[in-house]
């Protein structure tokens, strides 16, 4: 199945707008500039050498600082956001998080996702949906894979009638 562009509205993404096997590419990117890497990287206090100093990375493996994952998965989790957050009560969890290709300062990230759980709550006014997301770079390279469950808000409950 060929991932669709994002047809949700924020308000329009309650739980039961999602089945198992829906697809989205999320409309939106983001470029990761320096200052997205310094400034989350040191909010986290994470003083790796491969985040800030490009003397001693210019000699290593990509031959130039890479972007702290904390930074990729916030951005390509942000980027699904608008599409699976706008209604969300709770994030449950994270799980799977993995970083296939480096990211660096200046590339363009995108993201996509899969609904690849839906389930009852304990509780009538929402429902748990899981997501796989997907990170992709400007020329297409996975660079993050990630499970994420939710609790969102079911329409039958909130939305304005």
């Amino acid at each position: 199945m060929t991932p669709r562009i994002s047809t949700l509205v924020g308000s329009d993404n309650y739980f039961e707008h999602f089945a198992v096997g829906d697809r989205f590419r999320h409309a939106r990117g983001k470029t990761v500039t320096e200052m997205d890497g310094v400034l989350i990287t040191n909010l986290v206090m994470n003083t790796a050498q491969g985040h800030f100093n490009e003397h001693v990375m210019a000699d290593r493996e990509f031959g130039r600082r890479i972007v702290f994952g904390g930074v990729t998965a916030s951005i390509v989790i942000g980027l699904a956001s608008q599409d699976t957050a706008e209604n969300a009560l709770a994030e449950l969890g994270m799980t799977g998080v993995r970083f296939r290709s480096p990211v660096f300062h200046g590339d363009t990230l995108y993201a996509s996702t899969e609904v690849v759980a839906t389930g009852n709550a304990d509780r009538p006014d929402a429902g748990v949906v899981t997501f796989d997301h997907i990170g992709h770079n400007q020329h297409g390279e996975v660079v993050f894979t990630g499970q994420r469950r939710v609790l969102l808000k079911r329409a039958s409950h909130w939305a304005e009638r």
